[in-house]
């Protein structure tokens, strides 16, 4: 007998938008934020490191809770995890927005990153139930759309907001989607799980420590020394943590990670393609954004617009890489070849130069969002199709933890490298360019890779200061140059090794996992994970 469930609920156009209005927070919230850190750390004379938890703690909590945040909505609903999710997070917007220090920007990010998880995963679970057949390919590809639009639309309206209004708009704004977002929660259905399994309370607090031990190291490594006893009791916390965290896993009836799929070379493959995305796009929109402001005298305004020649291309091109697809081009090439478009285009970024135009950004930072994009169009469709479809929802659960865990450590490692090297450039000449304003290469570092340059340049005698500034900028392109560099070698080096995995099965990794008494996973079942 035929199903008699339709594709669509009642007002399915509002649902969507409704849905995709909430889960637009989550993109956005991630991408505005690097413009508005310049601005935010002369308010608030926040420095450097602290300023970096602003974007760290967010991916930090949202990957650590990611999965955890699945298991709950599977066991008590769907519609309430989703309706939590939008209302903590319009919690931590509010606080952001009224916050007096950087710590309280911090904490209400953290707790956004906790709200993300929840909306993301119960967001995606509440639209695939909700919708069937051609009609969830509809919503899922709006989906896309929106999460692109997102990582497209932040830095260049917080570039907007920050210098009309100051760096609280950003929050004011993601504050007044969620309120909005609320109201549409009458449009969505409640489900649940019937065979939900509990929560993975252990897994879940060890690798959480885990990972805020590992990237707390890589962040204050800097600042404490990389030999000191801080940084390297973090260090060997985060591996004690991770033994443990895989102790527990082995001997859980039902692990938030199923180890057993570390063991698939092609699901390893497209993490390896997350992580190098993370280094060649995230930490990219981290640390260009200050650079713009603090070498090369950008308003706040001015950088957004900037970073649009950067994100642009993500909305557009995941609709030319699904297009490539069905007209008969392998992932393979595409994937790999993206990548290598994102190398090439940070091996060119590297002409930046205090005063350096538009038109000679424009060229690098467009190949980079090109290969982004198509990346972004295929990425998590890849992700679920190398697994066997019975492992398909735990498959997508581990991509997207791993995919903002290593957003996180990319973004700690790339700023406390740039930290570091420009240290290292300025200690040696700080003091003859920066007599009586007091300041040593550390203070002088830290204002400086933060957007303050400015603010340096204003303690220093005024016969000094086009000098300074002239230092100052070298030394912060000089270092910024070589993480350019070694971030290009790090996605060319992974779109060889994803080139070399992603082979047989008609060397696409869209072809499911063999499973000879499973059904075969549809464009739809793919497309249901962000």
């Amino acid at each position: 007998m035929a199903s008699t469930t339709p594709e669509a609920p009642p007002r399915a156009g509002l649902t969507i938008l409704a849905l995709c209005l909430a889960v637009f927070i989550v993109p956005y919230g991630l991408s505005s934020a690097p413009v508005a850190l310049p601005a935010m750390g002369r308010d608030l004379d926040a420095g450097v490191v602290p300023l970096q938890w602003v974007v760290n703690a967010y991916n930090v909590t949202a990957a650590s809770f990611m999965m955890a945040a699945g298991s709950i909505a599977d066991r008590i609903g769907r519609k309430r995890v989703f309706g939590f999710g939008i209302v903590l997070y319009g919690v931590s917007a509010l606080t952001g927005a009224v916050a007096t220090n950087v710590i309280m920007v911090d904490i209400a990010r953290a707790v956004a990153g906790v709200a993300a998880a929840a909306m993301m995963t119960a967001g995606v679970s509440v639209m695939a139930n909700m919708f069937h057949g051609a009609a969830r390919t509809k919503a899922f590809a709006y989906v896309g759309v929106t999460i692109g639009a997102g990582l497209a639309l932040g830095p260049t309206t917080s570039g907007m907001l920050v210098s009309a209004m100051g760096w609280q708009s950003i929050f004011w704004v993601q504050f007044a989607i969620a309120a909005v977002s609320v109201a549409g929660l009458r449009l969505v259905q409640e489900s649940k799980d019937p065979d939900a399994k509990a929560v993975d309370w252990a897994g879940t607090a060890t690798f959480t420590l885990a990972l805020f031990c590992f990237t707390l190291g890589v962040i204050q490594g800097p600042t404490w020394g990389w030999g000191s006893s801080g940084v390297l009791g973090l260090f060997a916390g985060c591996l004690v943590l991770l033994a443990a965290f895989v102790a527990v896993e082995r001997r859980q009836q039902h692990p938030m990670f199923d180890l057993s799929l570390f063991t698939e070379p092609r699901f390893m493959a497209v993490n390896l393609l997350a992580t190098a995305v993370s280094f060649g796009f995230v930490g990219l929109m981290v640390l260009l954004p200050s650079y713009l402001v603090g070498a090369n005298g950008l308003t706040d305004s001015q950088a957004g617009i900037t970073m649009l020649l950067l994100t642009a291309p993500v909305l557009l091109f995941p609709l030319v890489a699904g297009r490539l697809v069905q007209a008969g081009v392998s992932m393979r090439p595409i994937l790999s070849g993206s990548l290598v478009l994102v190398a090439a285009g940070l091996a060119w970024l590297t002409v930046v130069h205090p005063g350096v135009s538009l038109l000679e950004l424009a060229g690098p930072l467009l190949l980079v969002g090109i290969g982004i994009g198509l990346i972004y169009g295929l990425m998590d469709g890849a992700a679920v199709s190398t697994v066997s479809p019975a492992k398909v929802g735990m498959a997508s659960g581990m991509f997207n933890t791993i995919r903002l865990a290593s957003e996180a450590v990319a973004v700690a490692g790339m700023v406390a490298a740039l930290v570091s090297l420009v240290q290292g450039k300025l200690s040696d000449g700080i003091g003859r360019f920066a007599q009586g304003s007091g300041l040593d290469a550390k203070q002088a570092t830290d204002s400086v890779t933060s957007g303050n340059l400015d603010t340096v340049v204003a303690k220093t005698p005024a016969g000094g200061r086009e000098a300074l500034t002239d230092f100052l900028g070298q030394g912060y392109t000089q270092g910024f140059q070589v993480v350019l560099w070694a971030t290009a070698a790090i996605c060319l080096a992974s779109a060889i090794v994803l080139h070399l995995i992603l082979k047989d099965r008609s060397e696409d990794p869209a072809a499911p996992a063999e499973d000879n008494n499973a059904p075969q996973p549809t464009k739809a079942h793919a497309d249901a994970t962000v």
